[in-house]
């Protein structure tokens, strides 16, 4: 199993860099950010940073989105920075909830979602693209020039398209009885597309919180950190709701039944632990979508995250604990699974 680290690109970037550094030290082998604009600083420029002061870490965000740049500058941008270092990228992109509202837009659609994915790969490969009746290719990319991208989905529509299209699936969530679900539905909509199943990386993202022990006081604050998670998954699951009401059968009323009480979103928190506007998620959501514990529950959580077929695991490291549980991971989580 593959570890990432996760990260908002907050300033100072030396310390995203630093941290980045940190996690490879440690045994992981992705480092992903967030992208939204106007809420940090722009990703692409500190990925440049990140991947000159490391060896082997593969970078990218989780997720950027067809709208913020055009599709041929998302894909120059990749293919520069992979002709510089070596093909260490990967394209996360989802409908940009955060990037798209903040900026007074609306999300975008599955079907633009679909046509960036396609000219962003191909571009990133050295390949030609259509823009619209315009075909384009970059001539100076290198004949070895890769670059796989990966869907963020939650609801059906999605799943299909990403087990369809996409080089690899973005879960937002460590559950294991939707991680189940919607990697069972993204592998038959690769099968029924007629392409190998396997050729689909499965990426589980949540925040992981290492505790000294179980002791309610220890657990109860590892929560209080990672609660944000449940408030900002739940912007995506509200926008399912909208599209398919409750109890519809096409989403699981186990990731729909939490947000009842959610009244509403303020993005200056978004990502952040002591977010007030997600005081509606109960603990029992933050120990489903999360990993809280000590070590043992960690390697427990994620040894059955990878019988279900999770190629890696990124850590959302958005808490009071960055540094302690980069390296609980490294010391004693990833040979642990890896062993």
């Amino acid at each position: 199993m593959d570890f990432g680290l996760v990260l908002q690109t907050d300033p100072p970037a030396s310390r995203v860099v630093d941290l980045m550094k940190r996690a490879e030290a440690n045994g992981f082998t992705y480092g992903w950010t967030f992208d939204s604009a106007v809420l940090w600083q722009e990703p692409f420029v500190i990925y440049s940073q990140i991947l000159a002061n490391t060896e082997r870490l593969t970078v990218g965000p989780m997720v950027t989105n067809p709208g913020t740049r055009t599709w041929e500058v998302t894909a120059s941008t990749f293919a520069t920075l992979n002709d510089m270092f070596g093909n260490r990228t990967v394209c996360g992109i989802g409908r940009g909830d955060s990037a798209m509202r903040v900026a007074g837009r609306k999300p975008n659609t599955l079907a633009r979602i679909s046509e960036a994915m396609k000219v962003i790969r191909a571009l990133g490969r050295g390949e030609e693209a259509d823009l619209g009746g315009t075909v384009i290719r970059f001539p100076w990319t290198k004949p070895d020039a890769q670059l796989p991208v990966w869907m963020a989905a939650y609801g059906p529509k999605a799943l299909k398209m990403t087990g369809e299209e996409a080089d690899g699936f973005i879960l937002q969530l460590a559950d294991l009885y939707l991680t189940e679900y919607m990697v069972k539905a993204v592998k038959d909509a690769a099968v029924a597309a007629g392409r190998d199943p396997s050729e689909v990386t499965i990426c589980v993202a949540a925040p992981a919180y290492v505790t000294e022990d179980d002791s309610p006081e220890a657990l109860a604050h590892a929560r209080d950190q990672c609660r944000w998670f449940g408030g900002m998954v739940g912007n995506h699951v509200a926008d399912l709701v909208a599209k398919y009401g409750e109890h519809s059968g096409q989403v699981p009323d186990e990731l729909t039944e939490y947000i009842k009480s959610r009244e509403g979103y303020d993005y200056a928190h978004h990502g952040r632990s002591g977010n007030p506007d997600t005081q509606f998620v109960p603990d029992e959501i933050v120990d489903r979508f999360c990993l809280i514990g000590p070590v043992e529950r960690h390697i427990e959580k994620l040894a059955a995250l990878r019988e279900l077929g999770v190629d890696q695991f990124a850590v959302y490291d958005m808490h009071d604990a960055q540094e302690a549980t980069i390296d609980a991971y490294g010391t004693k989580v990833i040979p642990a699974l890896n062993a």
